[in-house]
């Protein structure tokens, strides 16, 4: 089940990030999150005070997480995307997490069909999502879903010095 995350959700969505985190090599990153950069609890916090961050359960367990919203960020702005759209056309998935546990069991793919409906719900016409370029886990996901890469653009992200930011839509 998703749903929109309640205050009793945040401890949990931070250990996520915490897990998530506590996993990535600074040697050769997965995601190219940084400890303590983002994200961090504060994050989770910022969304669901804009009642923009969801949560899926299972077993009665937060298992993932993404903040789904119209908020294009700024470096957006740098890319080259292919669909033209006013700005409340245009839904977009940020920080999708999925407990390292929880690994493989279709849970991101899940997040993802659970976005698009979201958007449609809200008659939204294209999709946006972003990925550090190291990334290569969400890359594949999102293309295997049908998303196409139009841009790389570099910037600080997040806090984050020298992202890749690779930037992906998809039609509704």
């Amino acid at each position: 089940m998703i749903r929109k995350a309640t205050e009793s959700d945040i401890p949990a969505v931070a250990e996520i990030y915490a897990h998530i985190l506590a996993n990535e090599d600074p040697a050769k990153p997965a995601t190219g999150w940084l400890k303590g950069i983002y994200p961090v609890e504060a994050t989770a916090r910022a969304a669901l005070g804009r009642d923009d961050l969801f949560v899926c359960i299972e077993d009665d367990k937060v298992v993932a997480s993404a903040i789904i919203n119209r908020t294009q960020v700024d470096v957006y702005a740098d890319c080259k995307w292919s669909l033209e759209c006013e700005d409340d056309e245009v839904m977009v998935l940020h920080t999708l997490t999925v407990e390292p546990a929880c690994a493989g069991r279709g849970i991101g793919r899940k997040f993802v069909a659970f976005y698009e409906d979201y958007a449609r719900g809200h008659n939204c016409k294209a999709l946006r999502i972003d990925t550090n370029a190291v990334n290569v886990t969400a890359r594949g996901l999102y293309s295997k879903l049908g998303y196409t890469e139009v841009g790389i653009v570099p910037c600080v992200f997040n806090g984050i010095p020298n992202v890749m930011l690779v930037c992906m839509e998809k039609l509704l």
